[in-house]
């Protein structure tokens, strides 16, 4: 089977000691893979390192067989992403600021538009300025963005930051619809552990900048009841003492 996603080995450290360390994943078509791990454990270096936003000091990030690192453009030419937060102009409309970034896509005309926008739920909304927009309405224009080309891989840092009950749901079923029925593969990053579990097909525990495991959900959940209880587990075996 084809790999979408191959990392090997990323290592990526800051003057102030954080980081990852010797990092190894991979993400399959269809692979909703999820990043678990507490704030600060590396996770968005991971997904920044893919994007491109900042390079590894070893080891490497192919995409669809494209080295990061030396061909970014052809290994993000099929990749979509939020990190962090979304890139929005405040003084634009929802539907504006697509435009914006549609001029960056050669195929992407008004009808898909209007297709992420119904996606995530803002068709109402399209024309309101984004700067008047809850926390949870900017995560789905994010959201819409990260869609918007078509994507045959979604980097997703904590998608559901924000969102309502509904719009959590909402979110998730949107994922596990486009990777079912469309093949399309997914990294989400989250400190969730339920919501993980309730997406995700595959899962990878960060901890202090070290990856603990990466198994499929289904071998996880068969060791432990939940997946909040496989990320503890990890972590005990990693400190070797009881956690209080």
């Amino acid at each position: 089977m084809e790999t979408v996603l191959d990392i090997q080995n990323l290592h990526k450290v800051y003057k102030n000691g954080r980081g990852v360390r010797k990092i190894s994943l991979s993400v399959a078509p269809g692979d909703v893979v999820g990043l678990l791990g507490p704030n600060g454990s590396g996770k968005t270096t991971i997904m920044k390192c893919i994007m491109g936003l900042c390079h590894g000091d070893s080891g490497s990030i192919r995409i669809f067989g494209h080295d990061v690192e030396t061909d970014v453009e052809r290994s993000l030419a099929k990749v979509g992403g939020l990190i962090e937060q979304p890139a929005l102009f405040d003084y634009l409309s929802a539907r504006a600021n697509l435009e914006m970034a549609a001029r960056y896509y050669p195929n992407v005309d008004a009808a898909r538009i209007e297709h992420v926008l119904r996606m995530v739920h803002l068709e109402n909304y399209q024309k309101e300025k984004t700067g008047r927009f809850s926390l949870g309405m900017k995560q789905r224009m994010g959201l819409a963005l990260a869609l918007l080309s078509e994507p045959e891989l979604v980097i997703l840092d904590e998608p559901t930051n924000g969102l309502d009950i509904e719009g959590t749901v909402e979110v998730r079923e949107i994922i596990r619809r486009l990777a079912a029925e469309r093949g399309i593969s997914f990294l989400i990053a989250s400190h969730l552990a339920p919501e993980l579990e309730k997406c995700c097909n595959k899962v990878a525990i960060i901890h202090e900048g070290e990856l603990l495991a990466f198994e499929t959900m289904e071998e996880a959940l068969r060791l432990q009841p939940s997946l909040e209880d496989y990320f503890l587990s990890k972590v005990k075996e990693k400190r070797g003492s009881v956690l209080i």
